[in-house]
Parts: C-alpha cells; sequence; structure tokens
C-alpha cells in the first residue's frame, strides 16, 4: 500500500532536549494508528510534524509524498484533516457549526468573505449528520457541549475529504456518555472502506476504537514499540512504556488497563 507518511531518523530538539528522538515510522493509507504514551513523551509533536506545522531538527519528514522542507506546505496542508482541543480555542464561539465546518474549505477559522457554492454546503450539511451533528447546524460554537465541539471539530477535519486524518486526544475530558458515543462514531468512521489513513493520540487504551490496527508506544520521544494493534498492545510493552507494572483486557474489539496489583 502506498505511505502516506515516512519519518526517516527523525529528532526535534528544544532547549537543548530531544523531544523526538532518532525515530522511525511509517504509515501506509490504509492504516489507523493510535499512538500512545505518558505525559511528554512526543506523542503531540509527532502529530505536529505530520500536520507539516513543525520541521525536524535532522532527519526527514515525507507527508504524502512531499518531504518538509522541499515543498509549499500551504498547498500540502489542504489534504490533511486535524482535530485538536487547540483548535476549539482558535473557534470564535459566535460562529456557527455549519460554518465551523463550511470554513475547512479554505482552511479558515470563523467565516468572513469567502464564497461557497451550494455544493459546499450541502457536503457540510451531510458531514454534519454523519456526525450525528445535523440539529446543531444552526446554534453557536461557544454554546455546545464538549463532546459536541470535538464532534464539529472532526467534522471540520473530514470535510476537506482528507488523504490524511489526525486527532489529538478527541475524547479528553468527555464525560462517560460522551466518550463511548464519539468512540463509536470514531470505529464506524475508522473501518469504512473510503476512510483516509488516520493517527490518533490518547492516553489511554480504553479510547481505542474497534477498527484501528495499528499501535506505536512511545516514551521520551522514543519508540517502544510499534506495529499491529492485536501483536503489539501487550502488557508487557504497556508497563514499559508506563514504567509501572500493568494488566491489560480486552474484549469486543476493546481494551482496558489497570495497575498490576
Amino acid at each position: 500500500m502506498p505511505q502516506v507518511l515516512e519519518f526517516s531518523d527523525v529528532v526535534v530538539r528544544r532547549n537543548a532536549r530531544d523531544i523526538v528522538d532518532h525515530l522511525d515510522w511509517s504509515v501506509d493509507d490504509d492504516q489507523r494508528w493510535v499512538i500512545l504514551g505518558p505525559n511528554g513523551a512526543g506523542k503531540t509533536t509527532l502529530l505536529q510534524l505530520a500536520d507539516t506545522l513543525l520541521h525536524p531538527t535532522s532527519g526527514t519528514v515525507s507527508v504524502l509524498g512531499e518531504r518538509l522542507g522541499r515543498t509549499d506546505v500551504f498547498d500540502l496542508r489542504p489534504r490533511i484533516g486535524f482535530a485538536s482541543s487547540a483548535m476549539a480555542k482558535r473557534v470564535p464561539p459566535e460562529e456557527t457549526v455549519i460554518n465551523v465546518v463550511l470554513t475547512a474549505a479554505y482552511s479558515v477559522l470563523g467565516r468572513w468573505n469567502e464564497a461557497y457554492e451550494d455544493i459546499d454546503e450541502r457536503r457540510a450539511l451531510r458531514v454534519l449528520a454523519e456526525w450525528h451533528l445535523d440539529e446543531f447546524a444552526d446554534r453557536t460554537f461557544g454554546t455546545l457541549s464538549d463532546g459536541e465541539q470535538k464532534r464539529v471539530q472532526i467534522a471540520r477535519a473530514v470535510m476537506t475529504d482528507p488523504e490524511l486524518l489526525l486527532l489529538d486526544e478527541p475524547t479528553a475530558s468527555l464525560d462517560l456518555g460522551a466518550r463511548e458515543e464519539l468512540l463509536t462514531l470514531l470505529g464506524g468512521y475508522a473501518q469504512a472502506p473510503t476512510t483516509p489513513a488516520m493517527i490518533m493520540v490518547t492516553h489511554h487504551v480504553e479510547e481505542i476504537p474497534v477498527g484501528f490496527t495499528h499501535v506505536l508506544l512511545l516514551r521520551e520521544g522514543r519508540i517502544v514499540a510499534a506495529g499491529p494493534l492485536g501483536d503489539t498492545l501487550t502488557a508487557e510493552n504497556l508497563t514499559a512504556t508506563f514504567g509501572l507494572p500493568i494488566t491489560l483486557t480486552q474484549g469486543d474489539g476493546r481494551y482496558a488497563a489497570r495497575a498490576a496489583s
């Protein structure tokens, strides 16, 4: 399968510390990856590299066949969908939900003088319906709950039919009901044959949706283990990643982890 992402000997250095430490990793177009690791492991930094928001200190990063530093990232970014809590803070709270999704076509946050066609609006309404948000189309973003706002962010990220979808902790801060609703939607989306390659960052194995295929376990900027989910997500690898004994259980395609007694 064609590669959508390739890291080769990648280093990201800040304040004389390697946040990403000589990392090699590749993602094919039919794979759905979850990145797990403790705080400060470098998870979000990997997503920022994949979204062309950050360039490596050394090594090479290729995204959708284009090497960072040798391509115009402004041409590349519309081909990538990205949803994060940091982005939600930049959305004008008075903006309507349909406009939050619609403006993805121009990679802007907040409707201004852009011109949209009927086909764009129909596409936005269809995406909202797919993420159970059609009833909120005319609501303002600032009036939504955390769970609703996170679904709007994902709807915006998929609005342009991206070739790579990046999700930074999409279920963080959600209550149990909102989390499970979003994970069900993500699981259905991940299993659809037309879905692009996906990379999702999380802290908890309980938040891995059904349909995800691979896992990357990260600690202090280095890969502890990476590969197919069923082979790589083990108690031993989680123990090495988080630095304490972990037990792991699985059922119906979902996982649960806790500290070993």
